[in-house]
């Protein structure tokens, strides 16, 4: 039998978990669902209902698995406790600081309704998750770095579209490549915010508006680029739809640590990601936790779990006699 997937939401992760199950051949998606109207909504899955979000109400028994693809400032903290109630569930909440909170919000429904939520999928938090805690573990006289890009920010490049007379932006995040170098040679440098990463923005301005009023703004914008070095281009409509139009992202992490008599001897671990499409690789990410959290309700497994809390296995289509013989 197909695990029987809902998105709620369909943006560019919707539409990314869309995607990722059409390459999944034991899983089906049942339906869409969206606080839009519904006939505006065009999906790329021929035969699938696009329905509101208030059906939700009533089809748990149509839905193992409701991934939520919504924003994680005002939609998840509210939307994944809710749904929890009635549904497995998934999400990619990524405000690092208020992962706990979350957890806590949605562990107390999801028991109460025997359910799992999974919150925090994606590559970060996520994949680069585990690999940080994977090198802590194996490695406990050591240092993390994590760094983002190059790609494109999407909270970045729409913090920036806010700014008046400001059209379109992308904005990229870019590791500083002497620090990455640094880190690599297991030298454990002391890196601040501004040594780590710079920033590239893209600006599309309105017509007449003050370019140099705009980067003033960028450039001193806390909290987002003021602590960074930042470099401000402006760019023409036709310039941002031909060399920008898509959603690259990726990074590394790099654990240095050390072992023996006296740490003599040193060990780097790295894990990177080049991804040409964030919405469509972290879509692909919740699929597979879909599948973890769709096997482990069926052995009566309920609450929240992060990455953390699920084995390798749970993730693959593949039985374990298979994974054991061929990746093993």
């Amino acid at each position: 039998m197909s695990i029987r997937i809902g998105i709620m939401g369909y943006g560019n992760l919707g539409r990314g978990v869309e995607s990722a199950i059409r390459q999944s051949e034991d899983m089906e998606l049942k339906a869409v669902f969206t606080r839009r109207d519904p006939s505006t909504l065009k999906i790329n899955s021929e035969g699938v209902p696009v329905l509101a979000a208030a059906e939700l109400e009533n089809m748990e028994n149509d839905i193992d698995v409701l991934v939520i693809c919504g924003g994680s400032a005002t939609d998840l903290p509210e939307m994944t406790p809710k749904y929890a109630a009635k549904y497995n569930v998934i999400d990619s909440f990524d405000t690092h600081a208020k992962i706990p909170e979350h957890f806590a919000n949605v562990d107390k429904v999801a028991k109460e309704a025997g359910k799992i939520g999974i919150i925090s999928c994606g590559w970060d938090p996520g994949m680069f998750s585990l690999n940080r805690l994977y090198a802590m573990s194996i490695l406990p006289e050591g240092k993390d770095y994590t760094f983002w890009g190059k790609g494109v920010s999407q909270g970045h490049s729409d913090a920036v579209r806010r700014i008046a007379g400001v059209k379109d932006c992308r904005q990229y995040t870019i590791p500083v490549e002497d620090s990455v170098n640094a880190v690599r040679s297991g030298s454990n440098p002391e890196l601040t915010t501004r040594q780590k990463h710079t920033r590239e923005c893209f600006v599309v301005a309105e017509e007449g508006a003050d370019t140099a009023a705009i980067e003033q703004a960028i450039k001193t914008m806390p909290n987002y680029f003021a602590d960074y070095d930042t470099t401000v281009h402006f760019i023409t409509e036709e310039e941002m739809a031909r060399d920008h139009s898509g959603l690259p992202h990726g990074g590394s992490v790099i654990y240095t640590g050390s072992t023996g008599e006296g740490n003599q001897n040193t060990h780097v671990i790295e894990y990177s990601l080049k991804l040409d499409s964030n919405p469509e690789f972290t879509g692909a990410v919740l699929v597979a936790y879909a599948r973890a959290a769709y096997r482990m309700n069926k052995e009566g497994i309920s609450g929240a779990k992060t990455v953390f809390d699920i084995a390798p296995a749970y993730l693959s289509p593949l039985s374990g006699e298979e994974i054991r013989a061929h990746y093993l």
